[in-house]
């Protein structure tokens, strides 16, 4: 995007941010504008100086249209709830 050129640790944690900030997502919610849309902003985040790979997850998803439900983000050793089961 506009010939920005990043080394290869800084597209690596790009990434992982991508990753997160779709697995955040639900599965119905892949389509190709948000995909691209996500990424976008990662991008723009990263040309700022950026290079967590949360915050960047972070900071695209909550630029998202109010018409996509973003749940928190969960740390991943969190379990379910107290209190709910799988049933």
């Amino acid at each position: 995007m506009d010939d920005q050129s990043f080394d290869p640790e800084t597209v690596r944690l790009m990434g992982v941010a991508f990753e997160i900030a779709l697995a955040t997502l639900r599965p119905s919610d892949y389509a190709d504008p948000l995909r691209e849309a996500v990424a976008r902003k990662i991008i723009e985040l990263t040309k700022a100086g950026e290079r967590d790979p949360e915050r960047l997850c972070e900071g695209a998803l909550k630029d998202l249209p109010p018409v996509v439900s973003v749940p928190p983000l969960a740390s991943p050793s969190a379990g379910p709830p107290h209190g709910e089961n799988s049933s």
